[in-house]
C-alpha cells in the first residue's frame, strides 16, 4: 500500500495506524454510547428502574469500530465520493446507524439466549418496549454519527496531518486587517 507520497508503507506503520485508527472509533463511539447509557440510567431512576447494562456501550463500541474500519477496507460509499461532503456522511451515518440497530437487536438475541428465553424471546423482549423507543434511540444515534463521519470525510479530503494540526495544534494569531 502507498502512501500520499507514493512511497510503500511499512508493515509495522500498517499496523500502528490501523491500531490508532481503531482506538479512536472505539473512544468516540463509546462515549456515546456511554451517554446513552447514563442516559438511559437517569430517565429509568426517576421512575425508580436500576439499569445496569453499563458494559454493553464498551461492547458495541468495540464492534461498531471493528464494522466501521472494514466498511473503510472495502470503502464503502466510495461512488460518493467526488460529490458534495456532505452525502457521504450522511449515506455512512445511514448505513452505520441501520448497523448499529440491526447488533442491538442480535445483542438481544443473544442476552434471550443467556437468559433462557430463547433468541426470540429476546428480540421479543426487545421489540415489547415499543417502536417509540428504538426510534428515539435510532434518531439520536444517527445525529451523534453525522460529526464522526464528517470528520473523517474532511480527514479524508483534507488529510489526516491537515486535521489534527487544525482540531489539536495551536495556529498563528490571524493578521489583523489594516487599518485597525
Amino acid at each position: 500500500m502507498a502512501n500520499a507520497n507514493g512511497k510503500k508503507r511499512h508493515w509495522k506503520d500498517l499496523i500502528l495506524h490501523e491500531f490508532v485508527e481503531y482506538w479512536i472509533n472505539v473512544v468516540y463511539l463509546g462515549l456515546v454510547f456511554a451517554a446513552f447509557t447514563q442516559y438511559r440510567r437517569f430517565v429509568l431512576a426517576a421512575y425508580d428502574i436500576v439499569y445496569t447494562n453499563y458494559w454493553i456501550a464498551l461492547i458495541q463500541a468495540l464492534v461498531l469500530a471493528k464494522v466501521i474500519m472494514i466498511g473503510a477496507v472495502v470503502r464503502l460509499g466510495r461512488g460518493l465520493e467526488r460529490k458534495p461532503l456532505i452525502y457521504p456522511t450522511l449515506y455512512k451515518t445511514v448505513v452505520f446507524s441501520v448497523l448499529v440497530v440491526a447488533f442491538t437487536v442480535v445483542e438481544h438475541a443473544v442476552k434471550g439466549l443467556w437468559q433462557g428465553k430463547g433468541p426470540m424471546g429476546g428480540v421479543t423482549e426487545f421489540f415489547g418496549k415499543g417502536l417509540h423507543e428504538l426510534l428515539a434511540g435510532s434518531l439520536v444515534l444517527f445525529v451523534s454519527l453525522i460529526p464522526f463521519f464528517a470528520v473523517k470525510e474532511l480527514s479524508r479530503v483534507l488529510g489526516k496531518d491537515k486535521i489534527i494540526a487544525l482540531m489539536f495544534l495551536k495556529r498563528p494569531p490571524e493578521p489583523s486587517p489594516p487599518g485597525d
